[in-house]
């Protein structure tokens, strides 16, 4: 294949199955309520045997997740909400986690907010909400995680990046910026935590496909986006999560400070 040629799209696998890679751990996850990587990675985690507290900032669209996935795996999943750019709601989740739980094993930091407009034309108030969740949500919760992870000595947590933290994209100054900043948080993080038997590493995805794509990205530049990558289609949800699966279980037990790419991009 020339350097020009595009790919066809290669057949989505099989997803994969449980294993116990989580049995009986606590997993909180953010920004769980919808059709995204969250609700996918609670899922997951679920089907590892996890014990799963999901939390978003709608509280009756958490309230509607952990309900379907209580249903769904006959098991008590806990809804809590959550506004990360609210100090006092991020110290709630994590404090009403370990009561009803004891403890937290694992905190996937999730929450994040895009939007696309070019820098000259960005106001403040664009730049400043961007960053404000998805760079300082994830300081905020990783923050909350590590106080009750260092008590126990023991924990991982996992940040949602972007290969936008590497790579320019028109319209991305802001949500670029903020994934570069998770990314320098999450190794600046790990190099504390690991004196405390706590681990801190990132997934960075690139294109991640679900139902509601379209309603934040037009379908021509979806097409060409899904072009460019290696595969000619972009990752299912659940591809992602397991990357996140296996970050959050002790197959990874001598792993801090990564970043871990799900982008198979062209050059």
């Amino acid at each position: 294949m020339s350097l020009t040629e595009r790919p066809k799209a290669t057949p989505v696998p099989p997803e994969t199955g449980g294993h116990g890679l989580l049995a009986d751990k606590v997993v909180v996850v953010t920004a769980a309520a919808g059709t995204g990587i969250g609700q996918t990675t609670a899922r997951r985690c679920l089907e590892e045997g996890a014990i799963v507290v999901v939390s978003d900032a709608h509280p009756r669209r958490t309230a509607e997740t952990a309900e379907q996935l209580s249903a769904q795996f006959s098991t008590s999943v806990l809804g809590i909400a959550c506004d990360v750019t609210n100090e006092e709601e991020v110290q709630n989740l994590y404090a009403e986690t370990k009561k009803a739980y004891g403890r937290i094993d694992v905190a996937v930091n999730n929450a994040g907010l895009g939007g696309t407009v070019d820098l000259v034309d960005m106001t403040d108030e664009q730049w400043l909400k961007v960053l404000d969740v998805t760079l300082n949500g994830t300081f905020r919760c990783t923050r909350a995680a590590l106080t009750h992870m260092y008590a126990q000595k023991s924990g991982a947590i996992v940040n949602n990046a972007s290969v936008l933290g590497w790579r320019a994209q028109p319209g991305q100054a802001h949500y670029a910026a903020a994934k570069a900043g998770v990314m320098a948080l999450t190794r600046c993080a790990a190099a504390e935590a690991a004196q405390h038997n706590v681990r801190v590493n990132a997934v960075s995805p690139s294109l991640a496909e679900h139902a509601f794509l379209n309603k934040v990205i037009d379908q021509e530049s979806l097409d060409l986006l899904r072009s460019r990558e290696l595969f000619g289609r972009g990752a299912e949800t659940w591809e992602v999560a397991n990357v996140i699966i296996f970050l959050a279980s002790n197959y990874s037990s001598y792993l801090s400070g990564e970043v871990i790419s799900t982008s198979s991009q062209h050059p």
